[in-house]
């Protein structure tokens, strides 16, 4: 007996519905998927805070240095910048090892805390990179734009509005210094001093000093314009302009940005 086959209508109907479930199914899975990452950057936010605070802690109250490249033996850095040998096959060990060096490893004790599952810089050989996350410079960090640093937890000015880790997005490759706002300047003239990144869309994550993790959405079209660039790794330098039709998101920054007092 002749077996019944589909006819082609049938097949087209059948791929149609397919189709049709797949253009549902997708968006909320893509959703899925980025609210996973957003909770995993979130969770890693605040095990370095708990880290940080952990620290400062056991060292009557003394900051550890947010500057990788702090040279100073009495105050050691929360990561060193790149070093070791480094591995050809994996341009990003060296920076890796100086995670491992630095003063937070201690008490994390993983390294994938360091990196945020959604960063998404392009990749470009000489500028690989595997940390996602940078301190803010007034947390004993860089000093730039009139700030002075604190040096204690209990140093820093309005400390429970203040965030101490930011998802910076550095072109030059690995984050190298603190994360940095020119607050001298403000409000008469406002720039983007260090880019930083949106890697969760159109928001970043924040880790504040009392340990907790923050996301927050990017109102002003100026800094989507900043990030995206930062993202492909199209900034050809550092202060970016901010219309003065925008500032919102300056604003914000600069009310949560951590230090002891301004010159």
């Amino acid at each position: 007996m002749k077996r019944p086959a589909f006819t082609l209508v049938e097949l087209l109907v059948v791929i149609a519905i397919i189709a049709l479930l797949m253009s549902i199914l997708m968006p909320a899975l893509s959703r899925a998927r980025d609210l996973a990452k957003r909770i995993h950057c979130m969770n890693n936010l605040r095990t370095l805070g708990q880290a940080w605070y952990m620290y400062q802690d056991d060292n009557d109250g003394r900051l550890c240095h947010g500057n990788p490249t702090n040279t100073d033996a009495t105050e050691w850095p929360w990561i060193r910048s790149p070093t070791g040998p480094g591995d050809p096959a994996d341009p990003t060990e060296r920076e890796k090892e100086g995670i491992r060096q630095g003063a937070l490893f201690p008490y994390t004790k993983n390294i994938d805390v360091y990196r945020c599952p959604a960063d998404a810089r392009k990749k470009v050989v000489g500028k690989e990179t595997f940390g996602s996350y940078s301190i803010a410079g007034g947390a004993n960090g860089e000093g730039w734009g009139g700030v002075v640093q604190a040096k204690s937890y209990l140093g820093i000015k309005n400390l429970a509005t203040k965030y101490i880790f930011v998802e910076e997005c550095d072109t030059r490759g690995p984050n190298v210094g603190s994360w940095v706002m020119d607050l001298y300047k403000l409000p008469t003239k406002s720039e983007w001093v260090d880019p930083f990144a949106a890697w969760h869309r159109d928001r970043s994550c924040l880790g504040y000093a009392d340990t907790r993790a923050e996301m927050h959405r990017w109102i002003d079209e100026s800094t989507h314009e900043m990030c995206e660039l930062a993202r492909d790794m199209n900034f050809s330098a550092f202060f970016y302009p901010i219309p003065a039709s925008e500032h919102e998101d300056v604003d914000f920054m600069a009310s949560g940005f951590p230090y002891k007092s301004l010159k």
